[in-house]
């Protein structure tokens, strides 16, 4: 027979004040799950997928800019413009 070891009166206490300080819910787990992701490069239809969502918007909802994603949002668009030269009559 294994016995497993007794919890002390204030073993759950550090538990339930870290739960209460990060306010965690299954909904911030889920929305986190769906950033971490998209972060990783999964593509957005994917993670419809996995999620079960009939609508894109549905898990567009579900994720937010990071500063790890804005900052490759900000590579990719300059990557793009710097490909272009404004000039007065035109885009060349």
């Amino acid at each position: 027979m294994v016995r497993l070891p007794r919890q002390t009166k204030h073993a759950g206490q550090g538990r339930r004040r870290l739960w209460h300080k990060k306010k965690i819910s299954p909904h911030s787990l889920r929305h986190s799950y769906a950033t971490h992701l998209i972060e990783s490069g999964v593509d957005l239809i994917e993670v419809q997928k996995i999620l079960g969502h009939q609508s894109i918007l549905t898990t567009v909802r579900y994720t937010h800019l990071t500063e790890h994603t804005q900052r490759h949002a900000i590579t990719q668009i300059n990557a793009l413009m710097d490909g272009f030269a404004v000039i007065w009559r035109g885009v060349k």
